[in-house]
């Protein structure tokens, strides 16, 4: 029992460790977006988003699939990351050079020659990550996520000042490439700082294959998702302008930074967490259930309370001319309210090393995907925003299915485990609504403010007074992670 107690606590402290450094980094880039929105056209987001379709499609192969593999391996050693390493280094020095002369094509389909130096200089990113990716996967397996709070915090900042001063230059998109290079840079060099590893001049073709064994199909399944969910971006900037694309960006942008908060801390947390235990599907089930009833209960709110103040936040945070991107703000944020269930559905299945069975499911969704894709095309960007509602619905049962066999645990009952938060997240979203129709001349930058304070008293009034079960279980986790924490300080000082 005090072993369990010990677990759950480390467990707890890495989570908030990263939750830490995640908001820390995402409300600075928060902050700087809403500068740069200000400040840059949106035909400069909309130029970016074309680039940056390409630059996510090659990280996934950065990864390789091999760091989830050095993560979920039980006997990794110095062999193993030092093998995947020097691998990265090479692979990612032949993924930039093909990049490079691949642009030239890149900018002909959108015919736009300037697309060439932008994408040659952005797509340097995959280098960057390449020296990084194994010392993040070493973070990840010892749980020492406090490494990952000051290297991103230095990143951050650094790149808030890179961008922001570029575009008060009038460097226009290039302030956007810097911002993002800036980021990736000092991210890398603080963590190597910080993270006692370091690779070995040893290298093991074995070692190497048994890890891709594992991995491979994490790859085809992250390259068939990444290239899947920026697809649409490559269509919007083919066959209509690039303010569409950047009204479609934007909007997704706003709910995307508070889902990745929350997302990656779990995600980081929970896969190493459930490694360990991959052999026991009683205990998988039961970190699977408190990850998407946690998550749920802190993500629902946040989106619905987003999703219902939209015209609100988008008027007094990006001013009016980005008012377009307020429908596709609205369904990102209804998309993104599911999220933890499909990142915990799937952690578990990676935990317990069924990586076949991940990619068959990713197979299955991306098909089903596509295939509401061409249909929409037609109809408008609006439409194809909308379909995202539909494949959602899909993705979730999909996910959660092998799960009822693996540990007894079906979509109809994670429903029932988050059905209560996304009521009183609905309900709470209505209410702060309804405060915009106030009918006195109040600015709207005091409606914004009234409807966040009433959006938190309400959802803690209601989940006080139902006794919401995950919000009984975070305020006895917060208060015993704190209690902990005092005692420490006070047995120090005593020594």
């Amino acid at each position: 029992m005090a072993k369990e107690q010990t677990s759950s606590g480390k467990v707890l402290s890495n989570f908030l460790w990263r939750f830490a450094e995640r908001c820390g980094a995402q409300i600075i880039q928060f902050i700087v977006s809403i500068v740069l929105a200000r400040i840059l056209a949106p035909e400069a987001y909309g130029t970016i988003a074309l680039v940056l379709v390409f630059s996510q499609i090659l990280q996934v192969f950065v990864d390789s699939g091999l760091g989830n593999a050095l993560i979920q391996k039980k006997d990794a050693d110095d062999l193993d990351f030092s093998s995947v390493f020097w691998f990265n280094v090479v692979w990612c020095l032949v993924l930039y050079a093909i990049m490079f002369f691949c642009s030239p094509l890149i900018a002909a389909f959108y015919n736009d020659g300037s697309l060439t130096a932008i994408v040659r200089v952005l797509c340097l990113m995959v280098i960057v990550s390449g020296l990084k990716n194994v010392q993040q996967a070493y973070v990840s397996r010892t749980m020492q996520f406090k490494r990952f709070f000051w290297a991103t915090l230095g990143g951050t900042i650094a790149s808030a000042f890179a961008g922001i001063g570029l575009a008060l230059l009038g460097c226009g998109v290039w302030a956007l490439i810097a911002q993002k290079l800036t980021n990736l840079i000092i991210d890398t060099i603080v963590l190597w700082f910080t993270v006692k590893w370091r690779p070995k001049l040893m290298f093991s073709f074995e070692r190497l294959k048994g890890l891709f064994s594992y991995g491979w199909k994490l790859l085809v399944s992250a390259l068939i998702d990444t290239v899947y969910n920026n697809l649409r971006q490559l269509i919007i900037g083919k066959f209509y302008s690039k303010s569409d694309l950047a009204y479609y960006n934007q909007g997704k942008q706003f709910p995307n930074i508070i889902v990745t908060n929350i997302n990656t801390s779990i995600d980081s947390v929970l896969l190493p967490t459930m490694s360990k235990a991959q052999d026991d599907s009683v205990r998988v089930k039961q970190m699977t259930r408190r990850a998407i009833k946690t998550s749920t209960y802190i993500m629902a709110p946040i989106m619905m309370g987003l999703a219902f103040c939209a015209d609100t936040v988008v008027s007094v945070v990006l001013t009016d001319k980005w008012l377009p991107c307020v429908p596709f703000l609205q369904i990102f944020c209804i998309t993104y309210m599911f999220y933890p269930i499909h990142t915990a559905n799937l952690n578990a299945i990676k935990a317990m090393g069924r990586s076949d069975m991940f990619l068959i499911l990713e197979i299955i969704k991306k098909s089903i995907g596509l295939a509401v894709m061409l249909v929409t095309i037609q109809f408008g960007v609006m439409i194809m925003a909308y379909s995202l509602l539909f494949t959602s619905v899909v993705s979730q049962i999909i996910n959660s299915f092998p799960n009822k066999k693996l540990m007894n645990y079906s979509y109809l009952e994670q429903l029932k485990d988050i059905l209560p938060g996304i009521m009183i997240a609905v309900f709470m979203g209505v209410c702060v609504k309804l405060i915009e129709f106030i009918p006195i001349g109040i600015p709207v930058i005091v409606i914004l403010c009234l409807q966040v304070i009433a959006g938190v008293a309400i959802y803690i009034l209601l989940s006080t007074l139902f006794k919401l079960e995950s919000y009984v279980y975070m305020k006895g986790a917060i208060k015993s992670f704190i209690s902990k924490k005092k005692k420490k300080e006070k047995k120090s000082e005593s020594v």
